[in-house]
Formats: C-alpha cells, sequence, structure tokens
C-alpha cells in the first residue's frame, strides 16, 4: 500500500470489547481514510471475524493458544505486554508507511488529511505524538482539552477541579502521554504503548502533531465508568504503582491510592463526586471549562459510520 508522494497509513490496537463498540472503532477509521485497520481480539469474538473480514483494509487475527503457540512466546498474563508484542508482530507485518498503535476506545480526530500531516514529517524523525483531549459525561460530542505541561498548568488545573484536579496530570482521568505514529521498515522497533524502543533503547519521541486530536472515551457515563472501576483499578488505568502527580505541595497520590482512599472513606458517593468533578458532569466544572475555552466539540458519528461500513450488523 506504499504509494511515491503519499504516504499510507494505518492502526492497530488488542481487545475484547463486545462486537458494536470494535465495528464503531474499525468504521469510524475506516471512513477517516485508514489504508490498514489491524484487530486483534484478545478473546474468540466469531461474529465479529466474520463481519469484519469481509472488508478487505481491515486485518482481523483471534490471540487464541494457537496463535501464542505459532509465535513461540508464552501468552503474557497482563494485557499490556500483549498489547505490545501484538503492536510489535504487526509492526514488523503492516504495508502501510505508518502505523498508530491506539485502543478502541480512542478515535483519531485530524484538522488536516492525516496524509499530507506525515509527508511533511522529516525523514529523521522516527514517530510522531498525538496527545488525548477526554470524553465529557453525557455528551457524545464533547470533549475537554488537553492542558499542556508549563509554569500555569498546577494553577489552571487546579482552579478547574478544586477537590481532586491536583492529584491528576493535567485534571485527565487517563493518560496524557497520547499515543505515536511510528514510521514503518525501522530495525528492532519494540512498542511500549506511549513509547517506542529500538534497539531496547528509548526513543526520543519529542515531535508532537497538534493537528491531530486522539479523542478518549475512557469515561463517557458514570455506568461506563463504574463498568470498567474495579478492572481499572486493579489491572489497568488506576492500578497499584503508577507514578505519583508531584503538582501537588505534599507529593500527592497516583490515582490508585486517591481512588481507594475515596471509596474506602466516602464509598460510592464518593467516587460520584469524584466522577461529576473530573468529567464535568457537575455544571459548575463545566462553566469553568467554558470560561477557559477548554471544550471541545468533537462530532464522531460512530453509529452512523457503522451503518455506511457494515451495513445491517446493528
Amino acid at each position: 500500500m506504499r504509494a511515491q508522494g503519499r504516504p499510507s497509513w494505518g492502526i492497530v490496537a488488542t481487545t475484547r470489547a463486545p462486537l458494536p463498540d470494535i465495528l464503531r472503532f474499525a468504521a469510524y477509521h475506516l471512513d477517516l481514510g485508514a489504508d490498514r485497520v489491524h484487530l486483534l481480539l484478545d478473546e474468540p469474538n466469531r461474529r465479529a471475524v466474520r463481519i469484519l473480514r469481509q472488508n478487505p483494509k481491515i486485518d482481523i487475527r483471534v490471540c487464541s493458544d494457537d496463535y501464542w503457540q505459532r509465535r513461540k512466546i508464552d501468552r503474557p498474563d497482563k494485557h499490556q505486554v500483549r498489547q505490545s508484542k501484538n503492536a510489535d508482530f504487526i509492526y514488523r507485518q503492516t504495508d502501510v508507511d505508518w502505523l498508530a498503535h491506539i485502543d478502541v476506545d480512542e478515535f483519531l480526530w485530524p484538522k488536516t488529511p492525516i496524509p499530507d500531516l506525515l509527508h511533511d514529517i522529516p525523514d529523521d524523525i522516527p514517530a510522531v505524538r498525538i496527545r488525548p483531549i477526554e470524553a465529557l459525561a453525557g455528551d457524545d460530542d464533547t470533549y475537554k482539552a488537553f492542558i499542556p505541561e508549563g509554569p500555569r498548568r498546577a494553577a489552571l488545573v487546579e482552579a478547574l477541579y478544586p477537590n481532586y484536579g491536583p492529584f491528576l496530570v493535567s485534571g485527565f482521568l487517563s493518560h496524557t502521554q497520547g499515543k505515536l505514529f511510528v514510521r514503518s521498515g525501522l530495525p528492532e522497533i519494540s512498542d511500549r504503548i506511549h513509547t517506542v524502543f529500538q534497539y531496547k533503547q528509548l526513543l526520543p519521541c519529542n515531535t508532537e502533531l497538534p493537528q491531530i486530536d486522539l479523542c478518549h472515551r475512557h469515561a463517557p457515563s458514570w455506568d461506563h465508568w463504574m463498568s470498567h472501576y474495579r478492572y481499572r483499578l486493579q489491572h489497568g488505568s488506576y492500578k497499584p504503582g503508577l507514578k505519583r502527580n508531584t503538582a501537588r505541595a505534599l507529593g500527592g497520590l497516583n490515582k490508585h491510592e486517591l481512588l481507594s482512599w475515596i471509596e474506602a472513606e466516602q464509598g460510592q458517593p464518593g467516587l460520584r463526586a469524584f466522577y461529576d468533578e473530573m468529567s464535568a458532569a457537575n455544571p459548575d466544572v463545566r462553566a469553568r471549562l467554558e470560561k477557559h475555552g477548554l471544550i471541545l466539540h468533537r462530532p464522531l458519528a460512530l453509529d452512523q459510520k457503522v451503518l455506511k461500513h457494515f451495513p445491517g450488523t446493528r
């Protein structure tokens, strides 16, 4: 799929999400113009395979025991390691010029066509970073903007989210590092989800593409957040051992420590208050975000794109 003058691009994701979520993710990025959508199913889903394999731009694989045996790898226990191993595997095989490793709750929103942006990247830049924006509660089209690092960020975050904001980098529930587009064909590349290594050395990925938002639908509703909360607390983005946000004077707590403390002291009402503040379900928070120009509208139209690319499957 490499075309002279027009870089081809693709995405790779490992997922065990329900079929409707997988279809929304695939349909959206097909509609955006992805030349290849690599999907690796972390658990069997025959209907997903049957539907998705009909599109020639979709490469779908089931990560069964046989899959790992063929690769001569013991199936990693941690899903983050499985994601990285799968991304490495696809990177070595993909036929596109640039590959982004993202999750099925993340959607690229370019303000300029992606091939045009990638075409302008200097040849000596191996990867470019895309920063996230994070979904707000109650509106499928509304996100809060990423607040870049700088001398005013800590004060602004505390003003926006006075109770819990200082514990979270940029006031985000999930990651702020973003994801990477990596140039294909480089030797000894190893993916680490938010970073990339070459010859076992961390590659500096300081070039950013501000023309692309990574729309992260991490917690678009209270019910959605709670349905994922326990797993994330033990194994995912709130797991033990994460770094603390040192912006707070006393060193702060990491997300696992913060949420565990809230739950122990205040139970589910405390978690609900935390969610309402950080997702701007609280109208005062939303008003402050509006005042500072930090609310973004990104109408993804996911269901319409599923109907377009996978008619009759909803």
